[in-house]
């Protein structure tokens, strides 16, 4: 393609000695992954972009509220036992923290609660407020962040999830942030594969 180009299906067929219904199905790969264009009466040509350029397209264009997960949050007040259950009972790593009017106020994770264990304080009566990670020191994402956006942020930070939270300003102009879902690394990995698998 890159020495020939463009150059028609049946051009292509001819040189490699095979049929152009053989080779239909390869030609339209190689163009949906935006390595080769074709243009009616013309014929295909590289195009000098990676193969990388459907997934690259597919990332670009999908926002965290296509794949986000409902918001699984306790309150500041709850007991750490009583986190470590409803982390447990939900199957997540982190909990969203709200305060009494609901809003973010902080984060915990599974090692925030480890250590708190390992530590020998009394899990049944301390406040899971005591041991989250406080705001502004949480990495947030909002729906209309691209997925691109809340990787980067995962892998930069270290962490496994980061809630995805709606900015409200009150009258006294205080931003407060609702938590309205999750975006971990588990939702990434499954647009991945299905992904992968419409692809297939």
């Amino acid at each position: 393609m890159k020495e020939k180009g463009p150059i028609t299906g049946e051009q292509i067929a001819d040189l490699l000695e095979l049929t152009r219904a053989t080779l239909r199905p390869d030609l339209a790969i190689l163009t949906m992954s935006g390595i080769l264009e074709a243009r009616p009466r013309v014929g295909y040509y590289y195009n000098g972009r990676s193969g990388n350029t459907l997934v690259a397209r597919a990332i670009s264009k999908l926002r965290v509220k296509d794949i986000k997960s409902l918001p699984v949050v306790a309150r500041e007040t709850v007991s750490v036992y009583d986190a470590v259950v409803t982390m447990f009972t939900e199957d997540v790593g982190t909990l969203s923290v709200v305060d009494g009017d609901g809003y973010l106020s902080g984060v915990v994770s599974r090692k925030d609660l480890l250590k708190i264990a390992i530590s020998g304080g009394d899990v049944h009566k301390m406040p899971v407020g005591m041991v989250m990670t406080r705001m502004p020191n949480i990495i947030t994402v909002t729906p209309d962040d691209t997925v691109y956006l809340a990787a980067k942020r995962l892998i930069t930070h270290q962490i496994d999830a980061l809630p995805v939270v709606r900015t409200f300003v009150q009258p006294n102009g205080q931003e407060r942030l609702e938590v309205v879902g999750r975006l971990t690394k588990t939702n990434i990995t499954r647009f991945f594969v299905e992904l992968a698998n419409d692809e297939l």
